[in-house]
């Protein structure tokens, strides 16, 4: 038995089948960061005045990720329009580019959480704190999610082009949704953390 809408759209939606997952999939993600965005601000604004003061932050590495995450999602639709074009060779140049992009963006991730446990802060040691590793740790973990998916595309999935190159094309726009997911909770993150 084969599963209908796998490569062709549903005729009812318009959308194929998993297309219509990852809407869902990310509806459930925008609730859970709603819930954290909506916890750091009541959080914020309920604290004492003079108790809320500004933590340093390091702005500059902040700046140099978003606008890494903003290329990547560059690239991850490039990947795919390539693959529109019946470009697999510009299929994998835009994805790995993707990729060197999600590496960058936990190396420089990693470099701030560093400088943060050298100087002793903790998410115990304080609320902000607490906050601040809180959203972006689960952040930096939907960023290896997201790579992990794409170097499985990249990789051993992207054999699957010779076989049913719509339906690869279709994950590759799903892998972009979720990409692109991520980067938008990034956009959202670096102002409310860094720059408030």
């Amino acid at each position: 038995m084969e599963i209908p809408y796998n490569s062709t759209p549903r005729p009812d939606t318009g959308l194929y089948n998993a297309k219509v997952g990852i809407w869902l999939f990310l509806a459930s993600e925008v609730m859970l960061f709603g819930a954290l965005f909506s916890s750091y601000i009541l959080l914020r604004v309920g604290a004492d005045p003079g108790m809320w003061h500004l933590r340093p932050l390091n702005i500059w590495l902040g700046t140099i990720n978003t606008g890494v995450l903003i290329f990547s999602s560059i690239t991850i639709l490039m990947s795919w329009a390539n693959l529109k074009m019946n470009s697999f060779e510009g299929f994998r140049k835009f994805m790995l580019i993707t990729l060197l992009c999600s590496v960058a963006f936990l190396v420089i991730k990693s470099i701030e959480y560093g400088s943060k446990f050298s100087h002793g802060i903790y998410p115990k040691t304080d609320t902000y704190y607490a906050i601040y590793f809180t959203l972006t740790g689960l952040h930096a973990l939907h960023v290896i999610g997201g790579a992990l998916v794409n170097l499985y595309l990249w990789g051993p999935g992207s054999k699957m082009w010779k076989t049913d190159p719509e339906r690869f094309t279709n994950r590759v726009e799903v892998s972009g949704l979720f990409w692109h997911f991520v980067d938008l909770v990034w956009i959202f993150l670096f102002p409310v953390l860094y720059l408030l």
